[in-house]
């Protein structure tokens, strides 16, 4: 929450054994819930137990600082054809492209960051997995940040998003990545440029990060965030 900008989004994807805990945290924490997305999958994998019902949705939930965030009306009506868009989202699952379980189709990451963010936005992915989500931000002009506790993961992570063609009117996108084990501590107004070194940003309050932790960042030459 404290990195969060005043407008930007927070999106949480999981399933019926994590779902309501999750809304709980959300609400003690202080979140203003938008939405809880289902993503139905028409063709998801058949279920060989016959003791239930075959599970075909995931459940997202949606939620912000404030009443004050960025929403893409428009943009969403005109990707469901003009409609208004609803929350339940028929998005088929597709073949993987890494070996990652939990890998996320594109189409449904094309569909979050276009509507919850503008290009040039900073969108942050803390599980970031086989960079479906860096892949995308990378596509759609966005800068992104990814943490993977992983190094296999980061490191297929890495290799995908690096192979992702850019727009040629796009500025050139320059990568950085940071390994460490020990802590670091970040202030939440300040301004960050992130060709610094992380530890440049030691002031307060400090976050641990696992051993091995490493985050992938890519942005536009000289383009700033706020934390």
């Amino acid at each position: 929450m404290r990195i969060l900008s005043d407008k930007g989004t927070i999106w949480i994807s999981g399933t019926l054994h994590n779902h309501p805990s999750v809304g709980v945290t959300l609400k003690k924490l202080g979140f203003w819930i938008i939405n809880d997305v289902v993503w139905y999958k028409r063709n998801a994998t058949p279920l060989l137990s016959r003791n239930r019902l075959a599970p075909s949705t995931e459940l997202i939930w949606v939620a912000s600082k404030s009443k004050k965030y960025f929403f893409n009306y428009e943009l969403a009506k005109q990707i469901n054809g003009g409609k208004q868009m609803r929350n339940l989202w028929e998005i088929n699952a597709e073949r993987h492209k890494t070996a990652h379980p939990t890998e996320k189709p594109e189409t449904l990451l094309e569909r979050i960051i276009s509507i919850a963010s503008n290009e040039n936005d900073v969108v942050l992915d803390p599980f970031l997995g086989s960079g479906t989500t860096g892949a995308v931000a990378k596509k759609l002009n966005r800068n992104f940040i990814g943490i993977e506790i992983s190094k296999e993961y980061f490191e297929i992570a890495q290799n995908r998003i690096c192979g992702v063609i850019e727009n040629p009117l796009q500025e050139k996108t320059e990568i950085t990545t940071h390994q460490t084990a020990k802590t670091y501590t970040f202030e939440p107004s300040q301004e960050l440029s992130l060709f610094e070194p992380l530890s440049f940003y030691a002031k307060k309050r400090k976050k641990e990060l696992y051993p091995n932790t490493l985050l992938f960042l890519t942005r536009k030459k000289n383009k700033k965030i706020k934390a």
